[in-house]
C-alpha cells in the first residue's frame, strides 16, 4: 500500500490495513500530516497540527502492533475540534490570544487514545462555536472542499473540511445547535449528534447547559458509528450518563418497516425563514428512497411551539458568557462580546429554561406515539459564501444564521439524537443533507436507517476535486 492511498481509506479500512501490516502508522500519519500542510493555505482546516507529537505516538503504535497488540483504532490518525482539550496544547475555541497548554486530555480524547488513535491536530472552529461558518480574525477562513468560495459550515467546519478533503478518515466535532449536522450536510458527510452524555464533555460536567454534545463526522455510517463507539462513555463527573449502546452493531441491521414523518416546517423563530427549493427537492428524494426501502413516509410536521425557542436562548447565551470567561484575555469579535453581555442579562431566566425541558420532552415526545422517527432538512439553504458572515452587524448575523440553519437546534434542547445523511447536490454542485431525528437513546435505530440509505445512495463514492493545494482566491 502506498501513502497516497491513505487518503482514499475510511476509518475502519485504515485500521484494518494497519492491523494487517499493509502500512505502518508512521507512514500513514506522515502522509496525513503532509496533506494537512499542503492544504493549509487553501483549505485552512486546522488550528493546531501536532506533527512531532503525532509521529512519536505513531511510532509507539507501530511498536504495539508489531508486538501483537490490538485496539479498535490502533495507529489510525484522526483529528478533534479545537473546543476539546489535548494535553500539551491550548484550547482556543476559535478565539484569538495566547492560552496555556492543557495539562490533561478531555475524557473523549482519553478514550480515543485508549482505542489507539493518533491525534494529528485540532480543527478550526468559529469563536465559541456560535456560527454555521468557520472563520475568525484569529485564523482566517476555513473553506469548503467542494467549493473554495463557500463555507464548510460550522461550528465543526474544520473537522468537516478535513474529512471531506480526505486529510483524515474521520474527526470529532461538537453540536450545540447543529454544529456537527450542518457542516456534515454541506460537505457530503455523515454526522451523528448523539444522545446528551453519550460522549463525555468532561472537563465540563455538561456543555452550554446541556445543549452541546460531542459527535463524529465521517464519510460512511459505519465509520461514524465506529468513532462514536470508541469515544463514548462517561466520566465520573458527568451530569448525563445514558445507558451504553453499541452503535456499530446497528450498521446493517434491518430496522423493519418504519413510520417516518417528513417534517419540512421550520421551528418558530423571530426571523423569517424559507426552505430553498433545491434543498427541498433533495430531501424529498431522500424520502422517496426511504419509501423504496419499504418504509411508510408521511408528511407530518413536528409542532415545536414558542416555548422551545425561549428555553434555548438563555442556555446558549449564558453558555457563551461562561465560555468566554474561561478564556481570560481572549480577543474576539464585537458580536461575541455582545452575545456574552446578552448572556449576563438572561442569566436569571436560566433556571426556568432548564425546568421546562422535561415538559418539552414529554409534549414533543408524544409525536413518537405515531411515528418511529422524523426526516427533516438539515439546513434551509445550500452552503453560503465563505465571506457572507464578515463585517456585518449582530442583527444581520442573526438573520443569516437563522435563515440558513433553522432546523437543527430543537434537538439540542431536547437532548435527543439525530444523524445527518447526505442528500445529494444542488445544480451548482454544492452538497446538502437531511437529518434523521429520533426520541431519547434512539441512535441504533437512526444509524440502521442511515446505513440503509447509504447502501442505496453510495454517497461515500463522491469526492470533491482537490483544489486546496493551490493558494486560496
Amino acid at each position: 500500500m502506498t501513502t497516497a492511498s491513505v487518503h482514499e481509506l475510511g476509518l475502519a479500512e485504515l485500521a484494518a490495513a494497519l492491523e494487517r501490516g499493509k502500512i505502518s502508522s508512521v507512514a500513514a500519519t506522515g502522509a496525513v500530516l503532509d496533506a494537512i500542510d499542503a492544504s493549509q493555505d487553501g483549505l485552512n482546516a486546522f488550528r493546531i497540527v501536532r506533527r512531532e507529537q503525532a509521529l512519536i505516538e505513531a511510532a509507539e503504535a507501530d511498536r504495539r502492533l508489531a508486538a501483537g497488540e490490538r485496539a479498535p483504532l490502533l495507529g489510525v490518525p484522526i483529528a478533534v475540534k479545537d473546543d476539546t482539550d489535548i494535553a500539551g496544547s491550548p484550547t482556543a475555541f476559535g478565539c484569538g490570544g495566547e492560552f496555556p497548554d492543557k495539562t490533561e486530555d478531555a475524557e473523549s480524547v482519553r478514550r480515543l487514545r485508549a482505542a489507539g488513535a493518533v491525534i494529528v491536530g485540532k480543527t478550526n472552529t468559529c469563536e465559541l462555536g456560535q456560527l454555521p461558518f468557520t472563520s475568525g480574525n484569529a485564523f482566517g477562513h476555513t473553506r469548503n472542499p467542494w467549493s473554495a468560495e463557500h463555507t464548510p459550515g460550522g461550528s465543526s467546519g474544520g473537522s468537516a473540511a478535513a474529512v471531506a478533503a480526505g486529510l483524515v478518515p474521520a474527526a470529532l466535532g461538537s453540536d450545540g445547535a447543529g454544529s456537527v449536522r450542518i457542516p456534515s450536510a454541506w460537505n457530503n458527510l455523515v454526522g451523528i449528534k448523539p444522545q446528551r452524555g453519550r460522549i463525555s464533555t468532561w472537563p465540563l460536567p455538561e456543555a452550554f447547559y446541556g445543549l452541546t454534545v460531542n459527535g463524529p463526522l465521517a464519510r460512511t455510517v459505519a465509520d461514524a458509528a465506529l468513532l462514536l463507539d470508541v469515544a463514548a462513555g462517561p466520566h465520573a463527573g458527568d451530569l448525563h450518563t445514558p445507558q451504553p449502546i453499541r452503535a456499530s452493531d446497528a450498521v446493517g441491521r434491518d430496522p423493519g418497516k418504519l413510520r417516518i414523518a417528513l417534517s419540512l416546517r421550520t421551528p418558530f423563530t423571530a426571523i423569517k425563514t424559507a426552505l430553498d427549493r433545491e434543498v427541498e427537492a433533495r430531501v424529498h428524494d431522500t424520502a422517496n428512497t426511504l419509501r423504496g426501502l419499504g418504509h411508510e413516509v408521511t408528511v407530518a410536521d413536528v409542532h415545536y411551539g414558542v416555548l422551545l425557542g425561549a428555553t434555548f436562548l438563555p442556555r446558549s447565551m449564558v453558555g457563551i458568557r461562561d465560555a468566554l470567561n474561561r478564556l481570560p484575555g481572549a480577543q474576539v469579535d464585537p458580536r461575541t462580546r455582545s452575545n456574552a453581555v446578552t448572556g449576563r442579562v438572561l442569566g436569571p431566566a436560566l433556571f426556568a429554561a432548564r425546568r421546562a425541558e422535561p415538559l418539552l420532552r414529554m409534549r414533543i415526545g408524544r409525536f413518537f406515539d405515531n411515528y418511529d422517527l422524523v426526516l427533516a432538512p438539515t439546513t434551509a439553504t445550500p452552503p453560503p459564501g465563505v465571506h457572507e458572515i464578515d463585517d456585518i452587524g449582530s442583527w444581520a448575523t442573526d438573520q443569516l444564521i437563522t435563515s440558513s440553519c433553522p432546523y437543527t437546534w430543537p434537538w439540542n434542547v431536547l437532548g435527543w439524537p439525530a444523524v445527518n445523511v447526505p442528500s445529494g447536490f444542488t445544480d451548482a454542485g454544492l452538497p446538502v443533507g437531511s437529518q434523521l431525528m429520533g426520541p431519547a437513546n434512539s441512535e441504533p435505530l437512526l444509524i440502521s436507517v442511515a446505513a440503509q440509505l447509504e447502501s442505496e445512495l453510495h454517497w461515500h463514492k463522491h469526492r470533491p476535486t482537490p483544489w486546496w493545494n493551490r493558494p486560496a482566491a
